[in-house]
This record gives structure tokens, sequence and C-alpha cells, in this order.
């Protein structure tokens, strides 16, 4: 069986486009709504309503026999596919099922429409399937299962998150094999059911990697889905997010993980990969892990130095981490907006492989034979739309997801404000931060899309490999 088209889990890019403004133009005007925005809430009042009182954990759901078993099922079969099956990436579904439908189309979905993955996700219902007395007993000889240390937090879901984010970025060549997808989804279900069974609810409440990604980005979906807040659009961020170190790096990395992937797209890191490093695979594997290291403490640090400085101007006692996980709601549809905008194409292109995929999943001589586009006939457009579409829609979507923060942040920042001079100084500083990080965010994703007028930058490759 072979395939042509691009190679998945490459970020496609056609052929670049040329602004017909300079960018400077595109940055300053993406601020400047951004600062105009603020003028235009600076005016709102608030009903001084304080947030849902609600636990800052993915909310509990019931085993369903259909839907769990399915979904266990089906990651157990495309787990099958993927160690027994072609070791060619484009060849086997495992890959194209994990990277791209469950790394990227889930949390898009779950960003507008809210969490609706609750009952049908493999891992927590493996949990589910392991927090039953009967298994404790016959396994640990006990059938209460141990308590959540307020200690553990959300760390071991930050953990997990790191591990996803540099099986991505950094040791990508050997996280994308098809082999390797398989073993990890095997290893991870065994490992969650049998953390169900240590902990029961609390693991999947607090340290289910996936539970807690699509639980974050549910938040801003317009249906709640059983979860608490109201509904609408950004509706689940009324619910507060818990003023641990754990839990805001968790939040934090929704954000400074995508930052960093575009980072790594753009020509100019690239170019400083291959002056200082060349093909030193292992160094730029150290390089990579050790940057996003720095990027995660530098974000953590400058986001908690305005955060502060906001709650001081606003006259309210809040301590440095707690002031920030009053604004994390705010940042929140910040970084939806930028993983729409750094991903859409790449899920567009690579997406594109879903159908001859289930045409035949990765195996030579498989016997099923389907009906175009089910099969090797299919041919992946990687010009589906021009670079100018996913440019422009970037522009779009990122000042206004920019001006949604400036929103919720106002909302916020009134509330715990005692009047209005003081709510209005509280604001100045995090909008500091909004406008620096529109102008910083337009900058990036247009690097690996754009070029300016006269430029002589090229592009010699249509897809550029993670």
């Amino acid at each position: 069986m072979t395939r042509t088209g691009p190679i998945i889990l490459a970020h496609a890019f056609g052929q670049r486009y040329e602004l017909p403004l300079p960018l400077y133009l595109f940055v300053g005007g993406g601020a400047l709504v951004v600062l105009l925005s603020f003028l235009l809430v600076l005016r709102r009042t608030t009903d001084g309503s304080r947030p849902f009182d609600a636990e800052d954990v993915v909310p509990a759901a019931p085993f369903r026999p259909v839907s769990g078993v399915l979904s266990i099922l089906l990651t157990f079969l495309v787990a099958v596919v993927g160690l027994t099956g072609s070791q060619q990436v484009s060849e086997n579904i495992a890959p194209e099922f994990f990277w791209v439908l469950v790394w990227i189309g889930v949390p898009l979905t779950c960003g507008l429409l809210g969490d609706w993955t609750r009952s049908v996700n493999p891992f927590a219902n493996l949990a589910r399937l392991g927090d039953s007395a009967g298994v404790r007993k016959l396994l640990l000889a006990r059938s209460k299962p141990l308590g959540w240390s307020a200690r553990l937090g959300w760390w071991p879901s930050v953990g997990l998150f790191v591990l996803l984010v540099l099986g991505e970025l950094v040791f990508n060549l050997d996280s994308t094999t098809p082999a390797f997808v398989g073993g990890v989804l095997l290893v991870y279900g065994v490992l969650s059911f049998f953390l169900g069974v240590l902990f029961g609810p609390s693991w999947t409440a607090h340290g289910e990697v996936f539970s807690g990604l699509f639980n974050a980005w549910g938040r801003l979906g317009f249906f709640r889905m059983g979860a608490p807040g109201r509904r609408g659009f950004t509706g689940g961020l009324d619910v507060p997010f818990q003023a641990s170190a754990s839990r805001i790096v968790f939040v934090l990395l929704l954000l400074v993980t995508i930052n960093f992937d575009g980072l790594l797209a753009t020509p100019q890191w690239a170019s400083y990969e291959q002056r200082t490093l060349g093909t030193n695979g292992t160094g730029i594997e150290a390089l990579r892990t050790g940057s996003l290291a720095v990027l995660v403490l530098v974000v953590l640090g400058v986001f908690v130095v305005f955060a502060w400085t906001a709650a001081r101007a606003g006259r309210f006692a809040a301590s440095p981490l707690g002031s920030l996980a009053g604004l994390l709601p705010s940042l929140v549809p910040i970084a939806f907006g930028y993983l729409i905008a750094h991903y859409l194409q790449y899920l567009l292109t690579n997406g594109q492989l879903v159908a001859p995929l289930i045409g035949n999943p990765g195996f030579a001589n498989w016997p099923i034979k389907l009906p175009y586009p089910f099969n090797d006939t299919f041919e992946v457009d990687v010009t589906l739309l021009p670079n100018s579409f996913y440019w422009y829609l970037s522009v779009i979507v990122i000042v206004a997801v920019h001006v949604v923060a400036v929103v919720i942040a106002h909302r916020h920042l009134v509330a715990r404000a005692g009047d209005g001079h003081a709510a209005r100084r509280s604001e100045y500083p995090w909008l500091v931060a909004m406008v620096a990080y529109t102008a910083f965010s337009l900058f990036l994703i247009a690097q690996p899309l754009t070029q300016e007028s006269g430029s002589a930058t090229t592009v010699s490759s249509s897809s550029t490999t993670k």
C-alpha cells in the first residue's frame, strides 16, 4: 500500500503569502484593536456577581456500557494496528488517530461545543472500570481508594502534558512512528486502569491528562455538558481555577506549548538551530527541551508580575499566585485562538488522510475494498485553501480572542476591586500584557505563512516537518 501526499504530522504550508502591507501595520493594528476594546469595556458596569461556587476538578461521570466499551475497544484496535501494521507513518492510522484527531481535532471541538468527551474518553473509562470495590479488593485487598494528596495537586497532569508536548515537538521522529503510538496507547490505558484502582475518581478529577485538557478547552464551549458554569461561549470560565502552582502551570501550558510550537515553525528558529547545532539530533533535542522549560518559567514569571501588579493597583488582597489564578480564565480564550491559528491548516491538510486510512488502516493485502475516497486513489490536497486565508483568519481570531480576554479580565477585576477608581487602575497592567501578547502572537504566526513585499525570503519545500 503506497500513498502520495505530505508526510503525516508535518506542518504543511503552501506557497508563502506576500503581505499587501508591512507586517508592522498588521501587528500594530491588532494591538490597537485590543486597546480600543479596553476603552469600550472601561465604561461598562458589572453586577458584582461572584464566580460559580464549584470545585475546580473534572466533573465526575459514570461508566456508560455502550460508549465506554466502544471507546476502549476502538483505542485498543488502533493500538494493535500501530504495533502490527505498516510502520510507514502516512500508511498507518495510529499516528493519524492520536496526533491529528485526539491531540488537535478533539480540543478544537471542545473549545467550540464544550467537553463532550467524558463518556467516550477511553482512558477515563478504563480508570472508571478500575474504580470498583470488587476490583480493588481483588488487587489491593482493600475496598476504599487511596486519598489524593493536596501536594499532588495537578502535577501528574502537568508531567504527562509535558511528555506529550516533548513527544510532539522534540522527539517526534520516534513518537510519531506507528509502533510507538500503539505502545503508548496500550501502556497509558493499563496505567489509567491501575491508577483508577488506586485513587478512584480522584485520578480522573486531577491526574488523567486528557480529561484535564478536554475539560479546560471545554470551558470555552457553548454547551456545559453537565459541567458547572453558565451556558454560552466562555461560560465555563465563570468557575475559578484553583490558586495552586500545579493548576496554574497546567493552564499556562495550554498557551505556552502552542506558542513554543509556533516558535519552532519560524524560519528564524530553524536557521538558529542550523547555525548552532547543524544536524546534531541529540543537541537539537536538548536545546528544544531546555527552551520549553525556560519559556514556561519566563511566561509564568511575566504573567505573575502583571497579575500581582493589577491586584496591588486594585487594592485587593491576593498572593502573587492567587492574583494570577483569578486572571487565568482570561488566558484560556487566547490559548484557544492560538490553537486555531496555528493548527487549522495542519488539521485540514493531514485530516484528509482519515478517509483512505479508514479504507485500509495499515495492512498489506487488506481484504476490504472500499470506493473513493476510502482507498489509495485519494490524493491529499496540500493547497486546499490558500495561505492568505489562513493568515487573515489568524489575524481575526488572535485579535478577537484578546478582546474577549480583556472583557473577562475586566469583569474579574471590577468584581474584586473596592471601588471604580481602583478597578480602573487594576486593569492597566493587565491591558499592557494583553496588547504586548497580541503583537507577539501576530508576529509569531506570520513567520511560516507570509513574507513582506520585496523580501528575499524563499521556501524550498511545501511542508515544514515538525
